[in-house]
């Protein structure tokens, strides 16, 4: 089994088609044929870890509103467990991405969302259904939307408790200082960046600098940066791999970090090499990429892919 703890949002996607410009004012009109919910954030962990046949279990918030309704309900769907996902009243409702697509392209986003830092109340009652779970659990994934979940208390009460389980991380460079001690974590090229407070270039030796100084700034075992087009960079603290990108058509790069962070767990916790899993994670991502809105990776497509 496989934890995950982070934000929960809702993606809901309108998909339709244009055909002419308003005449009100020079915007596309969507002609709107369906709508669809699918789950996002931290929660899209799950949906990627469900497509790999790993059992898990997800801790977060919603709201106390038909939209989080709908996420224990789909969470159900897909036997993760959701006890220690808790349903906030009065104090935030559940988050919600909303994208409008048209023609197999993103015409615009907006979103419906709080990140102010849950109650410690909240904080300690998703500590203890974590904790009550540990024993039977192979990994623990930490998924930070910067949301207001995984708040500075709880990662600093939460990652010593953790000690001695796969700790992987999807990092928010706000919350750099506090993630010392976890396995690995999965930034994007910005992220690292950002996190290391060095210059964003895309560029082989500049992305090992990087990723060294993470590495031993954090006390990690590993550090996988997803570089776009450039692929991704393992640095296993003796050498780092750079791993060409694996797309054939990119359509929708929506939820590809969770696809990665997913996959690499699943492999380290079925023990593969950091290498293997990492090229695999790889492939993974060049699947979900070539599908539109929030997508996910069997072992099957990754094998044909």
């Amino acid at each position: 089994m496989i934890l995950v703890i982070g934000d929960i949002i809702v993606d809901e996607f309108i998909w339709g088609d244009v055909t002419r410009i308003s005449p009100e004012a020079p915007v596309p009109v969507v002609n709107v044929q369906k709508v669809d919910r699918r789950l996002g954030g931290s929660a899209n962990v799950i949906r990627n870890l469900h497509a790999l046949n790993i059992k898990s279990a997800m801790f977060g918030v919603v709201g106390d509103d038909e939209p989080g309704t709908w996420v224990h309900s789909r969470l159900s769907e897909l036997d993760a467990e959701d006890a220690g996902v808790f349903t906030k009243k009065n104090e935030r409702p559940t988050a919600i991405k909303t994208r409008v697509i048209a023609q197999h392209q993103q015409i615009v986003r907006y979103d419906h969302e709080w990140a102010s830092p849950i109650h410690p109340d909240t904080q300690a009652k998703i500590l203890k259904q974590v904790l009550a779970r540990l024993d039977q659990a192979d990994a623990v994934i930490l998924s930070d939307y910067a949301k207001g979940v995984l708040t500075p208390e709880l990662l600093q009460k939460l990652i010593p408790k953790l000690q001695g389980k796969i700790i992987g991380v999807d990092p928010k460079p706000t919350n750099t200082e506090y993630y010392h001690d976890v396995t690995f974590i999965t930034p994007n090229l910005l992220e690292a960046s950002q996190m290391a407070n060095m210059d964003n270039i895309n560029d082989d030796k500049h992305v090992e600098n990087i990723a060294k100084h993470l590495l031993e700034k954090l006390r990690l075992a590993y550090i996988l940066i997803t570089r776009s087009e450039r692929g991704m960079t393992l640095f296993d603290g003796k050498q780092c791999y750079h791993i060409p990108t694996a797309a054939r058509d990119v359509f929708d790069v929506t939820g590809a970090g969770d696809t990665v962070i997913a996959t690499f767990t699943a492999c380290l916790a079925q023990g593969k090499p950091p290498l293997e899993a990492a090229k695999i994670a790889n492939q993974a991502a060049g699947v979900v990429v070539g599908k539109v809105g929030t997508a996910t990776a069997s072992w099957q497509e990754i094998k044909n892919h």
